[in-house]
């Protein structure tokens, strides 16, 4: 004779009603995730509301995993936080990080934070990323859904989300990019060199040489920032680059960090003799720091306000529409108007994929190709 069969994990069993003197209990026997038989029990003033609160409890106890620290009823909140900690424990850029938790604290915690995860739904969601495009624009709008869509994913491998509402949710729309945009000719170059060296402004910031050393390297504004001499060898001429970058620390200021980021190629560059000589000029006035381009007051310079000395220097020389981003431009421009392939610009400017080297930095917008050459021989009988 064989006993009764034991019930499979995350299953009860027969419910059973009973009446009591304010209404009705509804009783089951539910079988968890730790292979442990547990009374539930629920109450209700008639018989079908006791059923369905104790369907509603074996439901919510099914999803909550056992030792979990997220559950239905758990706020978005804490969500964010378990979010964050995974992470910060991954290998992204700090760049990525101080973007992600931007959004944490100014967008998704303040307004959502306290709505439970059951309660977030596609319809909250939707109204949500609307309204931050209507505040804050639809780049900020952007990085907020793919955080809460982050967030989401981890909800639901704990079941604490039977969906990801953000998947649901209306795309953000934002206008169309506009084309990538640099100098084309070395004309324009030497014009822009030579316009900075009259700016007292530019001067006394130090623009002049870090300048010449972006247009140089193809470098960013962090990554220039953190060139240091013990990465030069000016007898060869080359330079070390792509092992560190200048970011803003939370709790640490400015720092140089260097990361396993895909924005950080280490690689040799051969540097123009322009800019060796540059170089050993500045080596004979160096501090005892080795840090190539400090600020001008001394320590590590702030990438952000960098990048905002350039753009008024840019504007100050006429060319308004510049940014830092423009000297990389700038860069990949020049190599393939003299025939070098995409290849080869993408090594120089530490991109991995060529194809963004092409699309993204090369200007585009006055070549003249060689397909009437081609199709010359057409009409040859």
């Amino acid at each position: 004779m064989t006993g009764r069969p034991q019930l499979a994990v995350g299953t009860s069993g027969a419910i059973r009603i009973y009446v009591e003197r304010d209404g009705y209990q509804a009783r089951t026997t539910y079988r968890d995730f730790d292979g442990r038989s547990y009374q539930i029990r629920r109450h209700g003033k008639t018989k079908g509301a006791a059923q369905r609160a104790l369907a509603q409890a074996i439901r919510d106890r099914g999803r909550q995993i056992k030792n979990s620290t997220l559950a239905p009823e758990s706020k978005v909140a804490a969500l964010a936080e378990m979010w964050w900690a995974t992470l910060e424990a991954s290998q992204r850029s700090p760049g990525t990080l101080r973007l992600y938790r931007d959004r944490l604290d100014r967008q998704i915690i303040p307004s959502l934070g306290s709505l439970r995860l059951r309660e977030l739904t596609v319809g909250v969601v939707d109204r949500h990323l609307k309204a931050v495009t209507a505040t804050n624009g639809a780049a900020v709008a952007k990085a907020v859904r793919s955080v809460l869509s982050g967030m989401c994913t981890l909800a639901c491998t704990y079941d604490a989300m039977e969906r990801n509402p953000v998947r649901d949710a209306s795309p953000v729309s934002s206008k169309p990019k506009k084309k990538p945009r640099s100098l084309t000719t070395m004309a324009e170059v030497r014009q822009l060199r030579a316009m900075v060296t009259y700016d007292d402004k530019a001067i006394a910031r130090d623009l002049p040489d870090f300048i010449d050393m972006m247009l140089a390297t193809s470098l960013r504004v962090g990554e220039a920032a953190a060139i240091r001499w013990s990465s030069i060898d000016l007898h060869a001429g080359t330079i070390h680059v792509g092992d560190g970058i200048v970011v803003r620390a939370r709790g640490e200021g400015l720092v140089i960090r260097s990361s396993d980021s895909s924005k950080l190629s280490p690689r040799t560059l051969l540097l123009p003799t322009w800019c060796v000589e540059m170089l050993e000029r500045r080596g004979e006035c160096r501090s005892d720091s080795d840090i190539v381009f400090p600020a001008p007051k001394g320590g590590l310079r702030d990438p952000s306000n960098t990048s905002a000395d350039l753009k008024d220097a840019f504007t100050t020389a006429g060319y308004e529409w510049m940014t830092s981003h423009s000297l990389r431009r700038t860069v990949a421009t020049l190599m393939s108007k003299a025939g070098l392939m995409a290849l080869e610009a993408s090594d120089q400017l530490g991109h991995r994929r060529p194809s963004m080297t092409s699309d993204r930095y090369f200007d585009r917008s006055s070549y003249i190709t060689s397909g009437a050459r081609v199709l010359e021989t057409l009409n040859d009988v």
